[in-house]
Order: C-alpha cells, then structure tokens, then sequence
C-alpha cells in the first residue's frame, strides 16, 4: 500500500485514495515523526530510547520494537507473515523509514525550496513562484503540532519553520520580480509584523506596495522598519532598507519589470513591420505563445488576438481573416471568458468569416474557425455553438490531422459543459487528448488532457488518480515553461487539503493564498468571485453562516449568495425575495456549485419549491463531488445534498 505521511501541522498518515491511516497513540506517533525527522537514515536503537524517554523505563528498549511491529501493520496491512518490512526497515540495531522523499510532505517541502534556491538565477520567476506557492499550501499548521516539545523535536520544529519563512520570502521575490507584487501586501503586511527582525521581510513588503501604487506607504513602511530595527536591535542602518528606499525615490524602473514578451507583442503592431497578413498573421500566432506564460502576458495577448481578428476583417479579405483568427492555438481549460465583451466580438468575426468563405473554404481552415466558435462561445446552452464543435471534430478526424484535432477536442470539451451529467464524456476527451498530444508532440495539449483529467478525478472523488495526473502536469509545464499550471495544481491542493482538514481557519489561509496566485495569474474569469465561494463551502461544511465581509468580492455569483448573505444579516424577509428572484446557473464549471448553495438556501429557507428545483438539477449528478469538476472548491458529496433535499422535502 503507497502511503503519503504528513507533518507539516499534526501528523497524519493517509493511503493511496487519501483515507486515513490510523497509526495509534501519541507514543507510535511521535516515534514516526521520530523517524521522518531523520530523513531516511537509521536510528540506533538507544538514541530512539532517549529521543522518546527523558528517564526511559527497564522496558523501554521492548516497547520501541513493540511500537515498530503496531506501525508496520497499519502501515502495511498486507504484508504477508514473516516478510521484511520495506516501510520501516530495521538496520543493525535500529530503523529507518524507507518511504519516497516525495510522498512525505516535510521532504518534498524541503526539496522544492532546494530546488528553487538551486536552479538558474533561482529558478524562472514565474516557475518558482509558482512552485512555491504550491509547496507552501501543503502547511497545515506547526510541524509536528500534535507532538510535545522534546530534545529533538524543538531543533526540528525550528528549522522547519526557518525553512517556512524562507520559501515565503522566496517566493515574494520571484512574485515581485514578475511585477505581479500588489496582492501580496496584506500576507507580508502580516509576515514583517510577526517577524520584525527579518530585515528582508519589510523590503519584500516596501516593494510590493510600491508596485501596488502606494509609494508614500512604501516609503512609510521602510521607515518603520528602520525604526524598530533601532529600537528593539540596535541597528542604525541596513542596507537592503537603505538600496530600497533610494530605488523608490528615483523610481527604478527595475522596481516594476515589464512582462518579457511585452515588447515583442507590442512590436509586431507598428505600422511599419512587414506586409499586412505576415504582420496580422504574426500578432496571432506570437500571442498564442505569449499566452501559455500567463499573467499580464496572457492578458496582452488576447487583447493582441482580438486587434490582429479585427483589423484582419476590415480588410474585406476573408481568407486573411480565417488564417489570423486560426494562428492563435491556446488551450482552455475553463468555462468562463475572462472578457465575455471580448469572445463575443471574436465570435462574431469568426461566424461572418466562415459565413463569407462558404462551404468551399479549405476543410482545416473551416475546422479551425469552427472550434474557434466552440472556444470562444463557452459557458451557455447554445446549440449552434456545440454543433460547430462537433463539425470542427468531424473535419478534423476525416483530415487525419492531429494539429487541428486536438483544438476541436478542447472546443468538444468547453462544449460539454452545455448539460449536467458529462463528467465520463470528458473523461475520454482528456484521454485521447494526452495519447495524441504526446504521439504528436504537442505539449500545451497534452498538459491541457492531463488538467482535464484531474478535474474529472476530482468531480468522482478519486484522490490518487488525480495526483499522478497533477504530477504529469507539473513535470511538462516546468520543461515547456508555463506557470499557470503550477496555479491550477496547487488549487487542486488547496481544495483537497479543504476536504481533510478540520482547521476552518487553516484552510481559509490556503485558499487566500490561492487567491493571491489566481490574482497575478490573467485568468480573470477563474479568479472572479471564486474566494469567496471557496469560503462559503468551508462555512458550510462547519454549519456556519455565510461570510458577510464587505470586501469580498462575489462576482458573478452574487446572485446565488445573495439569499444566504440576507439570512446571515438575519433578513429572512429579503432572504427569501432574493431567492424567489434566483436564476438558472450557467452552463459552465461553476453549475454543480451554485445548485449546491441553492440547495443549501432552500433548506435554510423552507423552501419546497426551491428544493424541488435543485434536487432535479443536481440529480444527474449523483456520485460525484460537488464544485468538484472546478478541481479547485468542493461541497461535498452530491448525493449528501440530495439526502438533505429529500429530508426536507418529506418534512414539508
């Protein structure tokens, strides 16, 4: 049985599919955190006696081998009889825990923080932050929090939380080297204070508010941290605060860097580069790769998309046009446009375009412009948008042509969407996805199958599945260089760390620090709205009322909050108005969702109507996780709300 053992917070045990894995008392514990702390190397027997007695007992030395034989049952349950144990292996006359570096959280921490401090100039910004980010979701809480201070705990515990505080650092750094430091002021607003002597951490927290506008707050900042380094330390000057202030001052443009594919965007757009369609042709295709980098890049290049669509078409050159709408070959992974305004325009390119070549038009070119129209027209119920998916595949398996095939999958995919109940039908997508993507080598396509895959796993609940797809992903988008993957898998992280925790306030932290992730990452229409659903799950998983702060931002789902935020203020009156007046969702990642807090709102409201309504929409449903197919925010299993449905229904 693969096991992954965890001691970032208290120590926990679980097996492939992530059930846990009883392993005993305090005393079985404490001797395999005793044994993670050694990092793969033995532990003599007599020292293992110290580390756990202050004043060992007679028996000590018996109830150490006892402790190992209870571990190495739980741990290996179908170990047959009389066979070595690989997990804790005995060397000489101690043990050693043989479980891979990888599948214990303290070392994988360990060694991702190596790995980025290790790598070329530290690593890509943009793929260490991103492989920080994650590292640092798997925390949940002090190392070793359910164990007593001991002889060689505290040392431990100290340098595991040094580590901690460098990985934060860390990864401050290469989020401010990408210009992307605004959303971090408040986590190293939090960070400075609760270690004012680490001079680091107010320059971190200085620059990141100077790239957030707010240069008097920044300047403000440093000499505070000035202040109280002479005031508690002693100190009259540091330089790293000194070099800061004096770059703040003149404004160093290396304070905020431009995206690096900025200027080649904004070049291909002179008037004065080559002939019309190599320039047009050009923005499409240099934005496609501009866009796998994420963040403002992405942002740039879809606006750089949309201009190259548009002036094309004013040339009254529709074959033009086709070929620069279909240079671009992004994938997407998510339901929602990040500018409806602007898919919508591009949309309509894209039709009147197809409309003005005919039926003639050359069938790879037609596929293309018809799973643009798939792509771009997401998240609705419109069959013309599903057909033209379906025609892009046709074309594309008659053409034998892998390039245009796996474009018109991910617009079969986007289109799946349209009804409940699809979860197997992408399934098989993401499969032929990875296999020919890989046979072909296309790597953005076959990364894009493989997150695919764990959005399924993630609807079913198949914990271990999804990790090995999380991996996969994780290995190509480091060979290939594209960060937002690192951003999708740790939010897969932080919605299964949200599913095993009993720490509301642990996993409310994970999830803000997603948020700050997602904000830096150009995918508005992932992040909008979606902390605040995240923490509306965890509240309603704990039984608590729906969070009332005013500076959450729900986005386009207040609608759906809107009768829960009315109950919390105790309006029951408005609750039950703004339920009445409840929309439809969308067709879209975010449906199971919403019908889980409509659910939720129906209970909480007596409402037999409302409940009938959600009951029928999630009833397609059954078996499968609820917000699960977002891979990023669950509210449990569908089929408990559709007990919960039921027994409210017979009430009434």
């Amino acid at each position: 049985m693969e096991i992954l053992v965890n001691v970032l917070g208290p120590i926990e045990v679980t097996d492939a599919e992530g059930r846990p894995v009883p392993v005993g008392s305090r005393r079985r514990r404490e001797l395999l955190g005793r044994l993670v702390a050694a990092g793969g190397r033995a532990v003599p027997l007599p020292v293992l006696i110290d580390d756990l007695w202050e004043d060992p007992p007679p028996t000590a030395a018996g109830t150490v081998r006892t402790f190992v034989a209870e571990l190495r049952r739980a741990l290996e349950p179908d170990r047959p009889a009389r066979t070595p144990s690989r997990t804790i292996e005995t060397v000489g006359t101690g043990y050693a825990l043989r479980v891979p570096r990888a599948r214990v959280d303290a070392h994988r921490f360990e060694d991702t923080l190596r790995a980025v401090q290790d790598g070329p100039g530290g690593q890509a910004a943009g793929t260490g932050a991103g492989a920080l980010s994650e590292a640092l979701s798997w925390w949940r809480g002090e190392p070793y929090a359910d164990l007593d201070a001991s002889s060689w705990l505290t040392p431990e515990r100290a340098r595991l939380t040094e580590l901690h505080r460098q990985a934060v650092e860390l990864r401050a750094r290469a989020t401010l080297d990408l210009g992307r430091g605004a959303p971090l002021v408040p986590e190293l607003e939090a960070f400075a204070a609760a270690h004012p002597w680490r001079e680091h951490a107010w320059v971190l927290l200085s620059h990141a508010l100077y790239q957030a506008g707010r240069q008097v707050d920044a300047l403000a900042s440093l000499r505070g941290a000035r202040a109280v380094l002479l005031d508690r330390f002693g100190l009259s000057s540091a330089d790293g605060l000194d070099h800061l202030e004096r770059d703040i001052l003149r404004q160093a443009p290396h304070l905020t860097p431009a995206p690096q594919d900025e200027d080649r965007l904004r070049l291909l757009t002179r008037t004065e580069a080559a002939g019309t369609y190599t320039r047009l042709r050009s923005m499409s295709t240099v934005a496609g790769a501009a866009a796998v980098t994420g963040g403002t890049n992405l942002v740039l290049a879809q606006k750089q998309r949309a201009a190259a669509a548009a002036e094309a078409e004013r040339t009254g050159d529709p074959l033009l046009t086709a070929r620069v709408i279909a240079a671009y070959d992004v994938p997407t992974i998510w339901t929602r446009a990040d500018d409806p305004g602007r898919s919508e325009a591009l949309v309509a390119t894209t039709r009147r375009t197809l409309h003005r070549l005919g039926p003639e038009a050359p069938p790879a070119l037609r596929a293309r412009l018809l799973a643009t129209v798939g792509l771009e027209h997401r998240g609705s119920r419109d069959r013309w948008a599903a057909e033209a998916a379906a025609e892009a595949e046709r074309l594309a398996r008659d053409l034998h042509d892998p390039h245009v095939l796996v474009l018109a999958l991910n617009a079969r995919f986007v289109q799946s969407f349209q009804h409940p109940g699809r979860t197997g039908e992408r399934d098989v997508i993401a499969d032929e996805l990875i296999a020919l993507a890989a046979r072909h080598d296309l790597p953005v396509f076959e990364i894009l199958g493989h997150l695919i895959k764990i959005q399924v796993c993630a609807a079913r609940g198949a914990t271990e599945p999804a990790q090995r797809h999380v991996e996969a992903a994780e290995r190509l988008a480091a060979m290939h260089d594209a960060p937002l993957v690192h951003v999708l898998t740790a939010a897969f992280r932080t919605m299964r760390l949200a599913e095993r925790s009993n720490d509301p306030a642990e996993v409310a932290l994970a999830h803000r620090a997603l948020a700050v992730d997602l904000a830096g990452a150009g995918m508005p229409g992932v992040e909008a709205g979606i902390l605040p659903l995240a923490l509306l799950s965890l509240r309603m998983r704990h039984r608590r009322p729906a969070p009332t702060d005013p500076a959450l931002d729900w986005g386009p789902y207040r609608p759906w909050v809107q009768p829960l935020l009315h109950h919390a203020h105790g309006g029951l009156g408005g609750g039950r108005e703004a339920a009445a007046a409840l929309p439809t969702p969308p067709a879209d990642h975010l449906y199971d969702s919403l019908w889980a807090v409509t659910a939720h709102t129906a209970v909480l409201l007596q409402d037999a109507s409302l409940a009938a309504r959600a009951h029928d929409a999630l009833s397609p449903l059954r078996g499968e996780i609820a917000g699960g197919t977002t891979a990023m925010l669950s509210f449990g299993p569908v089929d408990d709300v559709l007990t919960a449905l039921d027994q409210h229904l017979v009430r009434r």
